[in-house]
């Protein structure tokens, strides 16, 4: 099963940029991995909130249709501990699915239309993170979740 972590914009702090290659450069060790980076939307300064939402959706919904599988990463989601999410992945590994895709919205959130499509979200907390920030959260799981499975000691339990 391929992986792919799905963001809008690019990163932009070095710090984030560098935790996330280190953790990516480790979970495809695992299984193929990949961030798919959608473009910014242009102008978006000049947007309501609920229009940007909509073209980020608008953009998301293109790029969605080719994935077996999507799970919304929203503040909203299913709570999961480390050892539960990784008995979860490991039940889709298993499953079939050629390809799962982890989707984080742009800095307000996902649009109706994301919402109303793809129903299965998971959270990384009840805390609030930027969008950028979360990138480097989620790559952590998954590599955590990844050690989990294969029985190795990065996790501490």
């Amino acid at each position: 099963m391929k992986t792919y972590l799905i963001v809008i914009g690019k990163t932009d702090d070095q710090y984030i940029i560098d935790g996330i290659d280190k953790y990516v450069k480790r979970i495809v060790k695992y299984h193929p991995f990949e961030i798919v980076l959608l473009p910014d939307i242009k102008k978006s300064k000049k947007l309501s909130f609920a229009e940007q939402k909509k073209q980020e959706g608008e953009l998301l919904l293109k790029e969605l249709e080719k994935y077996d599988k999507v799970i919304l990463l929203d503040e909203r989601g299913e709570h999961y501990t480390s050892m539960k999410l990784a008995h979860f992945f490991e039940k889709l590994m298993v499953s079939g699915i050629k390809s799962l895709a982890f989707v984080i919205g742009g800095p307000y959130g996902f649009s109706d239309g994301i919402y109303n499509k793809y129903a299965q979200k998971v959270t990384l907390s009840d805390l609030t993170f930027s969008h950028q920030l979360v990138r480097l959260l989620f790559v952590e799981q998954l590599y955590r979740i990844n050690t989990i499975i294969k029985g190795e000691p990065y996790h501490h339990q």
